[in-house]
């Protein structure tokens, strides 16, 4: 926000000129003749920028977009918000939307979000797809837990938890990550039904799973020891064998395979 004020006399016309620091604003004010002499006074100008992109540039450039989150990262790109809706509130719409989607996302519903017109819709999906075609994970390999966390991080500041799947090819590579729930992880929302569907599909070789802690704290819980059995049971009848699951957060993660408590003959 910035408030420009101004005192003009009349002492010929000279030319005034007031610049915001941005140069998005740019004000020309012109004094009288000394014969007709008018005094302007308290002419206030403001330009309204939303300012919180410029923050997440400013941390991007500083730390590099690794360490920005999903949130700020389609601020960044949406720039601007609309009239009443601020651009980190048509944010949030707008990631909602896209991590619903397990493969891609569709425009046309994109656009159906309020302030999301043609150019901000066709501007993010073409930045998602150049990010898929350069930078995929499809084919890393997973060889230890280690190699399986740049994966997930990007989920650890979430204050909701998440339960993740990672879906792997007989070579260990993976196929895809997909979020499966969010909200309280309890063994009653995560079923091996919603687990293994998908990699199914995929003609998956093995999975990981993983599931984020809020608190910090990578101690599994019970819940976690029996969703962790339940889902290692499951793949063992369905020839897709759990071959471990990570407890993470900000601070690092915990790996079932790593402590002994998934089956040594799982991991291949």
């Amino acid at each position: 926000m910035f408030l420009i004020i101004y005192r003009l006399n009349g002492k010929g016309k000279y030319p005034y000129k007031i610049e915001s620091r941005d140069h998005s604003l740019r004000v020309f004010i012109f004094g009288d003749s000394m014969a007709t002499l008018q005094t302007y006074e308290k002419a206030a100008v403001q330009a309204e920028t939303d300012t919180s992109s410029l923050d997440i540039r400013e941390r991007m450039l500083r730390f590099g977009s690794g360490a920005i989150s999903n949130l700020d990262l389609v601020v960044a790109i949406l720039g601007t918000g609309v009239p009443g809706k601020p651009v980190r509130k048509l944010a949030k719409e707008v990631l909602n939307q896209i991590t619903q989607s397990t493969h891609t996302f569709d425009i046309d519903k994109l656009m159906l979000i309020a302030g999301m017109g043609e150019a901000k819709s066709c501007a993010l999906a073409a930045a998602i797809e150049l990010g898929r075609r350069i930078f995929s994970i499809r084919g890393t390999r997973i060889g230890m837990p280690k190699d399986a966390f740049p994966l997930l991080v990007h989920y650890a500041d979430i204050r909701q938890e998440h339960f993740i799947v990672i879906s792997l090819n007989g070579g260990h590579e993976v196929n895809a990550v997909r979020e499966i729930t969010k909200g309280l992880i309890n063994k009653t929302v995560v079923h091996p039904r919603e687990v293994f569907a998908d990699p199914i599909t995929d003609r998956a070789c093995a999975i990981i799973v993983a599931h984020n802690h809020p608190s910090g704290n990578l101690e599994p819980s019970d819940e976690d020891l029996d969703i962790t059995e339940r889902l290692r049971q499951s793949g063992d009848i369905l020839g897709i064998p759990l071959l471990d699951h990570l407890v993470f957060s900000e601070a690092g993660y915990f790996s079932f395979a790593e402590h002994g408590l998934i089956a040594a003959e799982n991991r291949g």
